[in-house]
Formats: C-alpha cells, sequence, structure tokens
C-alpha cells in the first residue's frame, strides 16, 4: 500500500493483492519508522466496515485509519471506478481522502507493478 499526504489530504493506493486481503480480511495495514524510538513510527491502516459512511478516517496513537463503508469497498473492487474519494471533518477544515487502484506505469519498467491493476491506458495512443 502507498501512502501520500500533500497539505491537508491524504491518498491509499492499492495492488490487487492488497484489494483482495482487504476484501478477505477485512483490512490491510502498513508501518513507516521514523527512529529507533519504540513510538517514532506511523501505522496506516484501510479497513471495511458493515455501517460504516462510505469513508471515514480515524486517528489513534499512531494510527490513521481510512475506513470504507463494506458496500463501497466491494462495489469499487468489482467495477471499473479509480477510486472512492471523501473527505473528513477536522479541527483545521476538511481533510481530502482518496483511496485508489494502484495502476501500473505505462513503460511497464517498474518491478513494483508486477502486481499492479493493468493500466486502463496501456495501449491507447
Amino acid at each position: 500500500m502507498k501512502l501520500r499526504i500533500r497539505g491537508n489530504s491524504l491518498r491509499l493506493r492499492i495492488s490487487q493483492t492488497e484489494m483482495q486481503r482487504l476484501l478477505t480480511d477485512g483490512a490491510i495495514a502498513d508501518t513507516i519508522c521514523f527512529g529507533s524510538a519504540p513510538d517514532a513510527r506511523l501505522t496506516y491502516v484501510l479497513t471495511h466496515r458493515a455501517a460504516e459512511d462510505e469513508l471515514g478516517v480515524e486517528y489513534r496513537q499512531q494510527t490513521v485509519s481510512v475506513v470504507l463503508s463494506t458496500r463501497a469497498a466491494t462495489a469499487w473492487a468489482q467495477g471499473d471506478e479509480v477510486g472512492v474519494y471523501g473527505s473528513a471533518a477536522t479541527a483545521n477544515g476538511p481533510l481530502e481522502v482518496m483511496v485508489e487502484k494502484d495502476y501500473a506505469c505505462l513503460d511497464g519498467n517498474d518491478p513494483v507493478d508486477q502486481d499492479a491493476f493493468p493500466n486502463p491506458q496501456a495501449g491507447v495512443c
């Protein structure tokens, strides 16, 4: 799972395998460490729940969780939509949230792309 934070926006991009784990296990997670202290880390989670709004964000103890409704996650996984988009209220205004399928680069040179979704622009002139 890729995490991008820019200004007051948060974007997650997930691979095909991660999409399957999300649907099967209910959540996927990753952690980035910033130093040697045990709390010098950020864990980011993508999860789905049956009774949630279409998209929400939670933050607790160095963990940010993006929560999709099960309905939204299933429709997104089975459809052609690139992602699920929304915003969450914060003390400093809305946090824009994007959860997207990670598409393969068009040049095909990135080994990480082996598990990416096929790029819909491939072969298009």
